[in-house]
């Protein structure tokens, strides 16, 4: 059960099946074993395969009934398989990327932000990870200690596109591969075997807000990254990528000092209450030193 604010500070909670029913399966024994074949690459790759098909294209009237998405927001098309509309095009003004030293969302999706040293621990798709678990490199999370984590959680229901937050010089995406293991968080009396999700990442050399590293982070089961093709210098705005079918996760980590998220966002997060937001939307400013 996620609790979810809007800017204007209304709130109501919002459950996620998928997260849920894993909770109760892999409370047992029997669960686990149920879950793990879902959660293996091969029955990913299959998942995303029939999701291509024309075949599957019947799912999406319902889906759309179900979440009640308003496709006026989205171009007009004849989608020829669910994850052709699962990945869908917004049409053009219906986001507005904020410009000046406004930080923005890179996506719609619900956000925390926490402040974060090389030990602390926080949740993504129920996994704990530290900076240097979550990219496999003490030399990289040191980089970053002292700065923010945020965390862009976007369900199935939102628009699953994603753009580059600022200008400037991108380095060469870095993938890090999913490894299943054994969460046992001092909340929970036990609840095991969870994926720890494949995800990419990237340095973003800004020209307001240093260097920040942007990940992407897959969902269980059929969530894919998408990225496209890379160049050096990008532009504020500018689509990076999209997800195929699955809720996911952006996550940038942004340098001590250099950024300064919303206050709205900053109190909402020490609750434990996610902000909703959308692509381009300021979530932060530029920081200053003293």
């Amino acid at each position: 059960m996620y609790v979810v604010s809007d800017r204007k500070g209304n709130t109501q909670k919002e459950a996620s099946l998928l997260d849920s029913l894993l909770t109760v399966l892999c409370r047992h024994m029997l669960g686990r074993m149920a879950v793990r074949p879902f959660v293996s690459p091969a029955v990913s790759k299959l998942g995303g395969m029939l999701l291509d098909t024309r075949l599957s294209a019947i799912l999406i009237r319902p889906f759309i009934r179900l979440h009640a998405i308003d496709m006026a927001d989205f171009e007009q098309k004849k989608y020829v398989s669910y994850n052709d509309f699962f990945k869908r095009a917004i049409k053009p003004g219906r986001r507005t990327v904020g410009q000046g030293e406004a930080f923005i969302s890179p996506c719609d999706s619900k956000l925390q932000v926490f402040k974060v040293d090389s030990q602390s621990c926080f949740y993504i798709k129920q996994t704990p990870y530290t900076l240097e678990s979550l990219l496999h490199s003490k030399k990289l999370a040191k980089r970053y200690a002292g700065g923010y984590a945020w965390i862009f959680r976007l369900g199935v229901e939102d628009y699953h596109r994603y753009i580059y937050i600022d200008g400037g010089q991108v380095s060469k995406s870095v993938k890090v591969r999913g490894v299943f293991h054994t969460v046992k968080p001092a909340a929970v009396a036990h609840i095991p075997v969870y994926k720890e999700n494949t995800r990419e990442y990237c340095l973003l050399k800004t020209q307001q807000f240093g260097t920040v590293l942007t990940m992407e982070v897959g969902a269980l089961m059929v969530g894919k990254i998408e990225n496209r093709p890379q160049c050096k210098t990008v532009c504020r705005g500018e689509e990076k990528g999209n997800f195929a079918f699955g809720g996911s996760t952006i996550i940038l980590l942004t340098q001590k000092h250099k950024v300064w998220p919303a206050g709205d966002i900053l109190r909402n997060s020490s609750k434990g209450i996610e902000t909703r937001v959308q692509l381009g939307e300021r979530v932060g400013v530029k920081g200053r030193i003293g």
